[in-house]
C-alpha cells in the first residue's frame, strides 16, 4: 500500500486514469452555462484571469445574483462574481478589481477579424447615407483627425475614441422615415416652383 509507513515507492499506476478531458457543457446545455462560458475576463490581472478561467473550465464559477459592496467606495456597484472592487475605483486606484493588488491589468483585446468586421459595417453604413450626409460625416472625421498628430501612428486608445465618435455621429446622421419624407416633399415643391 502506498500509504504504508516506509513504503515510499509505489509500483502500480494510479487506479483512475483520466482518458477524456472534463467538459463543463457536456451534459449541461442550459443558457446559464453558455453565458458563463462566454464571460469576458478582461480588466483583471494575469493571475486572477487564470483563476477565473479555471473556475469556468471546471464548472466552479458561480455568478452573482445581486451587486456586491465595493471595499473602496462602500457602494453596491460590484457586478461581477469574485470581484471586490468596482471598475471605477479599480481604474482610479490602478488596482486589480478581483485581488486589489497593484498589478498590470489585462485590457480587452480586439481581434483583427472583429476589427475588419466593424470597419466593413461602418463602410456599408456610410454608403447607405445620402451624399450630403456622407460629406458631413467625412468633414467631421477630418476635423477629428486634424487634432491628432498626422505624422505619427495613432495609439489604440485614440483610435478607439475616434471610432466611438464616428459611430455616434453616424447614428445621429442615420436616415429615418420622416427625413426621407421631408426630402421628398422638398424635392417635389422645388420641381413645382420651376414649372
Amino acid at each position: 500500500m502506498s500509504t504504508q509507513r516506509g513504503n515510499t515507492q509505489r509500483t502500480r499506476p494510479q487506479a483512475h486514469q483520466n482518458t477524456k478531458a472534463f467538459k463543463n457543457d457536456l451534459h449541461d446545455t442550459s443558457s446559464q452555462t453558455k453565458l458563463i462560458n462566454n464571460i469576458d475576463l478582461s480588466g483583471v490581472c494575469e493571475r486572477c484571469k487564470s483563476i477565473l478561467e479555471w473556475k469556468i473550465k471546471y464548472k466552479k464559477y458561480k455568478p452573482l445574483k445581486a451587486p456586491k459592496k465595493c471595499v473602496k467606495c462602500e457602494q453596491k456597484s460590484v457586478k461581477k462574481a469574485y470581484h471586490t472592487v468596482c471598475f471605477p475605483c479599480a481604474k482610479l486606484l490602478n488596482v486589480c478589481p478581483k485581488c486589489g493588488k497593484n498589478e498590470k491589468v489585462i485590457e480587452k483585446l480586439i481581434s483583427i477579424e472583429e476589427q475588419l468586421k466593424k470597419d466593413a459595417e461602418l463602410q456599408r453604413q456610410i454608403k447607405l447615407l445620402s451624399l450630403r450626409r456622407r460629406r458631413t460625416l467625412l468633414r467631421y472625421i477630418a476635423s477629428l483627425t486634424k487634432g491628432t498628430n498626422s505624422g505619427f501612428a495613432v495609439g489604440e486608445d485614440e483610435m478607439r475614441k475616434l471610432q466611438e465618435e464616428v459611430t455616434k455621429k453616424l447614428e445621429s446622421l442615420k436616415i429615418n422615415k420622416d427625413d426621407v419624407l421631408d426630402d421628398l416633399l422638398d424635392d417635389l415643391t422645388d420641381e413645382s416652383d420651376d414649372d
